[in-house]
């Protein structure tokens, strides 16, 4: 039912309203809708969902880890988080030669003195953008592969099960996240990750049907798992 209402929503979005020359509206269409198919409408949608929920995903551990914005050079949380939505403008010298997962998994490498949220998140955004053909919006001569989507997907719950469970020599999390403490538990992240999973499998499932193709579903344990490729799946 929720994506029936997701649906619903980016239908009426395809509409406006003005006032007729007799005081009633009238519906009008926006033009550029009329190059749009419903999945193509889905498309943006769930792609601006994903991207906002990974910048919220940054900031949550921002405020947890403090200290990674400063160790960036940024002169706040907000600048980093920022930094993070126009990515895909400016200069990333300490990724270079580094991709997707390769730049993810710095976050949890005792060897890399950098942000480590801006690793992680960085990399994650790396592997939305690819899957989604580094669009912005979507039209009826534009394509999406499912399994770009697909792994996307997967790499969320590479990335919760790492944030919880990969640590230092000394023994420390590399990333602070959920609190599972029993008088102060917070699972915050792992929702929002799991939403962000939820919508990147749906809009899978979608371009699959589209495509007129089946996937198979993976089995691979978490804990040994690393982050699958996705630009270069063709």
């Amino acid at each position: 039912m929720r994506w029936l209402a997701v649906i619903l929503v980016l239908t009426l979005t395809a509409c406006s309203t003005k006032l007729g020359r007799d005081g009633r509206t009238e519906s009008t269409v926006n033009p550029k809708y009329l190059l749009k198919s419903e999945v193509d409408r889905i498309a943006d949608t769930n792609r601006a969902e994903v991207v906002s929920g990974l910048l919220l995903i940054a900031d949550k551990l921002y405020k947890r880890n403090p200290k990674e914005w400063k160790k960036g050079g940024a002169v706040s949380r907000e600048a980093a988080v920022d930094r993070l939505r126009q990515r895909q403008h400016g200069s990333w010298a300490e990724f270079s030669g580094l991709h997707e997962g390769a730049i993810a998994s710095l976050a949890f490498t005792e060897i890399y003195s950098g942000d480590r949220v801006m690793a992680l998140i960085y990399g994650l955004l790396s592997m939305v953008d690819a899957a989604f053909e580094h669009k912005d919006e979507f039209y009826l001569l534009d394509s999406l592969n499912e399994m770009k989507l697909y792994n996307s997907a997967r790499n969320m719950d590479v990335a919760i099960w790492k944030l919880g469970h990969d640590r230092t020599a000394a023994g420390e999390l590399f990333l602070l996240s959920n609190e599972l403490d029993p008088a102060n538990r917070n699972l915050s992240f792992e929702r929002e990750f799991g939403r962000v999973m939820g919508l990147l499998d749906f809009m899978a499932k979608v371009v699959a049907d589209r495509n007129g193709r089946t996937f198979s579903r993976l089995s691979q344990s978490v804990a040994s798992a690393i982050f699958l490729p996705v630009s270069f799946l063709k």
